[in-house]
Protein backbone atom coordinates (compact mmCIF):
# COMPACT_ATOMS: atom_id res chain seq x y z
CA UNK A 1 0.00 0.00 0.00
CA UNK A 2 1.39 3.10 -0.75
CA UNK A 3 2.44 5.81 1.92
CA UNK A 4 -0.08 8.80 2.54
CA UNK A 5 1.30 11.96 0.65
CA UNK A 6 3.29 14.40 2.95
CA UNK A 7 4.03 17.72 2.04
CA UNK A 8 6.98 19.76 3.10
CA UNK A 9 5.83 21.98 6.16
CA UNK A 10 6.83 25.32 6.59
CA UNK A 11 9.10 26.87 9.59
CA UNK A 12 10.01 29.59 11.54
CA UNK A 13 13.79 30.00 12.38
CA UNK A 14 15.63 32.34 14.46
CA UNK A 15 18.41 33.88 12.51
CA UNK A 16 21.79 35.59 14.07
CA UNK A 17 21.05 39.59 14.02
CA UNK A 18 23.88 39.86 11.14
CA UNK A 19 21.22 37.33 9.12
CA UNK A 20 23.77 35.19 8.08
CA UNK A 21 22.71 31.83 9.56
CA UNK A 22 20.26 30.12 12.01
CA UNK A 23 21.09 31.15 15.69
CA UNK A 24 23.21 28.85 17.83
CA UNK A 25 20.50 27.35 20.11
CA UNK A 26 17.72 29.92 18.22
CA UNK A 27 14.19 29.06 18.24
CA UNK A 28 12.81 27.43 15.49
CA UNK A 29 8.94 26.04 14.78
CA UNK A 30 7.20 24.06 12.43
CA UNK A 31 3.89 25.25 11.60
CA UNK A 32 0.50 23.27 11.78
CA UNK A 33 -0.93 24.19 8.80
CA UNK A 34 1.01 25.43 5.86
CA UNK A 35 -0.45 28.88 4.82
CA UNK A 36 -3.01 29.34 2.23
CA UNK A 37 -0.90 32.18 -0.06
CA UNK A 38 1.96 34.10 0.88
CA UNK A 39 1.85 37.84 -0.31
CA UNK A 40 5.26 39.76 -0.78
CA UNK A 41 5.28 43.35 -1.86
CA UNK A 42 7.76 45.80 -2.50
CA UNK A 43 8.60 49.35 -2.04
CA UNK A 44 11.15 51.84 -3.23
CA UNK A 45 11.06 55.18 -0.80
CA UNK A 46 11.79 58.04 -3.96
CA UNK A 47 13.85 61.11 -2.46
CA UNK A 48 14.46 64.42 -4.45
CA UNK A 49 18.12 65.51 -5.22
CA UNK A 50 17.34 68.69 -3.82
CA UNK A 51 16.51 70.52 -7.07
CA UNK A 52 13.44 73.21 -7.45
CA UNK A 53 11.11 72.66 -10.42
CA UNK A 54 9.81 69.49 -12.84
CA UNK A 55 13.09 68.93 -13.56
CA UNK A 56 14.10 67.68 -10.50
CA UNK A 57 15.63 63.91 -10.53
CA UNK A 58 14.64 61.13 -8.44
CA UNK A 59 16.74 59.04 -6.62
CA UNK A 60 15.90 55.58 -4.62
CA UNK A 61 16.40 56.04 -1.34
CA UNK A 62 16.09 52.86 0.40
CA UNK A 63 13.97 50.03 -0.87
CA UNK A 64 11.58 47.56 1.59
CA UNK A 65 10.29 43.43 1.04
CA UNK A 66 7.48 42.63 2.92
CA UNK A 67 5.94 39.14 3.58
CA UNK A 68 2.48 38.43 4.85
CA UNK A 69 0.78 35.03 5.64
CA UNK A 70 -1.95 33.19 8.14
CA UNK A 71 -1.10 30.87 10.18
CA UNK A 72 -3.80 28.50 11.88
CA UNK A 73 -3.59 26.17 14.77
CA UNK A 74 -6.37 23.69 16.38
CA UNK A 75 -5.81 21.44 19.31
CA UNK A 76 -9.23 19.58 18.19
CA UNK A 77 -6.34 18.15 15.43
CA UNK A 78 -3.73 17.73 17.59
CA UNK A 79 -2.68 13.91 18.30
CA UNK A 80 -0.15 11.64 20.16
CA UNK A 81 1.49 13.76 23.74
CA UNK A 82 0.39 17.26 22.24
CA UNK A 83 -3.23 15.98 22.74
CA UNK A 84 -2.73 16.76 25.88
CA UNK A 85 -2.46 20.32 25.19
CA UNK A 86 -5.66 22.61 26.82
CA UNK A 87 -4.96 25.95 25.83
CA UNK A 88 -3.81 26.86 22.18
CA UNK A 89 -1.89 30.25 23.28
CA UNK A 90 0.31 27.81 24.31
CA UNK A 91 1.15 27.24 20.89
CA UNK A 92 0.65 30.71 19.35
CA UNK A 93 3.18 32.16 21.97
CA UNK A 94 6.04 30.06 19.89
CA UNK A 95 5.36 32.37 17.28
CA UNK A 96 4.49 35.79 18.78
CA UNK A 97 8.15 35.01 20.34
CA UNK A 98 9.52 36.04 17.17
CA UNK A 99 7.80 39.52 17.35
CA UNK A 100 8.88 39.89 21.40
CA UNK A 101 12.09 42.36 21.90
CA UNK A 102 15.05 41.22 23.21
CA UNK A 103 18.00 43.08 24.52
CA UNK A 104 21.00 43.64 22.52
CA UNK A 105 24.62 45.14 23.34
CA UNK A 106 26.38 47.29 20.65
CA UNK A 107 29.38 48.51 22.46
CA UNK A 108 27.97 50.43 25.51
CA UNK A 109 24.89 50.80 24.21
CA UNK A 110 21.87 48.52 24.82
CA UNK A 111 18.95 47.54 22.16
CA UNK A 112 16.05 46.02 22.77
CA UNK A 113 15.31 44.50 18.78
CA UNK A 114 12.99 41.57 18.08
CA UNK A 115 14.99 38.23 16.59
CA UNK A 116 15.82 37.79 12.99
CA UNK A 117 13.83 35.18 11.75
CA UNK A 118 13.92 33.54 8.34
CA UNK A 119 10.38 32.06 7.11
CA UNK A 120 11.12 28.52 4.59
CA UNK A 121 9.27 26.62 3.06
CA UNK A 122 10.77 24.30 0.40
CA UNK A 123 12.62 26.40 -2.20
CA UNK A 124 10.95 29.89 -0.34
CA UNK A 125 12.82 31.82 1.87
CA UNK A 126 12.40 35.15 3.31
CA UNK A 127 14.45 36.78 6.15
CA UNK A 128 13.38 39.88 7.73
CA UNK A 129 12.45 41.30 10.83
CA UNK A 130 8.54 40.23 12.17
CA UNK A 131 6.77 43.77 12.52
CA UNK A 132 3.14 42.68 13.45
CA UNK A 133 0.76 40.00 14.27
CA UNK A 134 -2.76 39.61 14.94
CA UNK A 135 -4.02 36.74 16.56
CA UNK A 136 -7.53 35.62 16.60
CA UNK A 137 -9.09 32.98 19.19
CA UNK A 138 -12.62 31.37 17.50
CA UNK A 139 -13.12 28.23 19.41
CA UNK A 140 -13.83 27.67 23.22
CA UNK A 141 -13.65 24.89 25.69
CA UNK A 142 -16.07 24.36 28.22
CA UNK A 143 -13.71 25.16 30.48
CA UNK A 144 -13.33 28.82 28.96
CA UNK A 145 -10.10 27.76 26.93
CA UNK A 146 -9.02 28.83 23.41
CA UNK A 147 -8.56 25.62 21.04
CA UNK A 148 -8.46 27.35 17.66
CA UNK A 149 -6.93 30.74 16.26
CA UNK A 150 -5.83 32.09 13.48
CA UNK A 151 -2.55 34.75 13.14
CA UNK A 152 -1.66 37.72 10.89
CA UNK A 153 1.97 37.70 10.58
CA UNK A 154 4.22 40.43 8.58
CA UNK A 155 7.74 40.37 8.30
CA UNK A 156 10.15 42.86 6.65
CA UNK A 157 13.42 43.37 5.47
CA UNK A 158 15.12 46.31 4.45
CA UNK A 159 15.99 45.75 0.76
CA UNK A 160 14.42 44.55 -2.65
CA UNK A 161 15.20 40.54 -2.39
CA UNK A 162 14.66 39.21 -5.75
CA UNK A 163 13.48 35.48 -5.33
CA UNK A 164 15.32 32.93 -8.04
CA UNK A 165 12.93 30.44 -9.62
CA UNK A 166 14.78 27.51 -8.28
CA UNK A 167 13.98 24.11 -11.39
CA UNK A 168 11.82 21.45 -10.01
CA UNK A 169 13.11 18.63 -8.98
CA UNK A 170 10.77 15.52 -7.45
CA UNK A 171 8.37 17.90 -5.92
CA UNK A 172 4.95 17.55 -4.54
CA UNK A 173 3.17 17.75 -8.19
CA UNK A 174 5.35 15.17 -9.12
CA UNK A 175 5.13 13.07 -6.28
CA UNK A 176 1.16 13.16 -6.47
CA UNK A 177 0.74 12.87 -10.12
CA UNK A 178 3.31 9.27 -9.98
CA UNK A 179 0.94 8.33 -6.57
CA UNK A 180 -2.14 8.96 -9.26
CA UNK A 181 -0.68 7.28 -12.15
CA UNK A 182 -0.06 4.04 -10.01
CA UNK A 183 -3.49 4.33 -9.12
CA UNK A 184 -3.31 5.86 -5.86
CA UNK A 185 -4.36 8.51 -4.33
CA UNK A 186 -3.47 10.92 -1.56
CA UNK A 187 -6.02 9.84 0.55
CA UNK A 188 -4.95 6.22 0.23
CA UNK A 189 -4.86 4.10 3.49
CA UNK A 190 -8.33 4.46 4.37
CA UNK A 191 -11.02 1.58 4.61
CA UNK A 192 -12.72 1.70 1.46
CA UNK A 193 -17.07 1.84 1.34
CA UNK A 194 -17.06 3.27 5.33
CA UNK A 195 -16.56 6.96 4.45
CA UNK A 196 -19.01 9.34 2.00
CA UNK A 197 -16.42 10.61 -0.12
CA UNK A 198 -16.31 13.93 -2.55
CA UNK A 199 -14.31 13.99 -5.62
CA UNK A 200 -12.17 17.31 -6.42
CA UNK A 201 -12.53 19.25 -9.47
CA UNK A 202 -9.97 20.87 -11.30
CA UNK A 203 -9.27 24.59 -9.64
CA UNK A 204 -11.15 23.49 -6.36
CA UNK A 205 -9.68 24.18 -3.03
CA UNK A 206 -10.27 22.81 0.54
CA UNK A 207 -12.13 25.88 1.43
CA UNK A 208 -14.43 25.49 -1.59
CA UNK A 209 -15.44 22.16 -1.00
CA UNK A 210 -15.77 23.33 2.86
CA UNK A 211 -18.08 25.81 1.81
CA UNK A 212 -19.63 23.91 -0.19
CA UNK A 213 -20.49 21.05 1.26
CA UNK A 214 -21.59 23.55 4.55
CA UNK A 215 -20.21 21.10 6.83
CA UNK A 216 -16.69 20.64 8.81
CA UNK A 217 -14.40 24.28 8.36
CA UNK A 218 -11.89 23.81 6.12
CA UNK A 219 -8.89 23.25 8.60
CA UNK A 220 -10.76 20.13 9.36
CA UNK A 221 -11.17 18.97 6.15
CA UNK A 222 -7.69 19.31 5.49
CA UNK A 223 -6.31 17.66 8.80
CA UNK A 224 -8.63 14.85 7.71
CA UNK A 225 -7.13 14.22 4.52
CA UNK A 226 -3.78 14.64 4.99
CA UNK A 227 -3.39 17.87 3.24
CA UNK A 228 -1.61 20.48 4.64
CA UNK A 229 -1.41 22.66 1.54
CA UNK A 230 -5.54 23.81 0.72
CA UNK A 231 -5.00 24.79 -2.52
CA UNK A 232 -2.84 22.19 -3.99
CA UNK A 233 -5.66 19.54 -4.99
CA UNK A 234 -5.61 17.33 -7.63
CA UNK A 235 -8.52 16.40 -9.91
CA UNK A 236 -10.68 13.64 -9.05
CA UNK A 237 -8.59 13.72 -5.68
CA UNK A 238 -11.02 12.07 -2.94
CA UNK A 239 -11.54 14.05 0.18
CA UNK A 240 -14.00 13.07 3.37
CA UNK A 241 -15.77 16.36 4.10
CA UNK A 242 -17.24 15.06 7.05
CA UNK A 243 -14.67 14.50 9.55
CA UNK A 244 -15.30 13.67 13.29
CA UNK A 245 -13.66 16.30 15.25
CA UNK A 246 -12.47 15.06 18.84
CA UNK A 247 -12.87 18.46 21.46
CA UNK A 248 -10.69 18.50 24.50
CA UNK A 249 -12.07 18.04 27.42
CA UNK A 250 -15.61 17.56 25.99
Amino acid sequence: MLDPLKLQKAELIELRSDFERPKGGGKKITVQFNPDSLKLSFANQISPDGQQGTSGKLHVGAGTTKLTFQLWFDLTLLTGAQAAIKDVRDLTQQVTYFITPQKEKEGKETKYIPPAVQFHWGSFHFDGIMDSVEETLDYWSNEGLPLRATMSLSLSQQKIQVFDAKPPGAGDGERISSLLAQGGSPTAGRPTGTTPMSQASAGTTVQGMADASGGADWQSVAAANGIETPRFLQPGQLLNLNPVIRAPGR
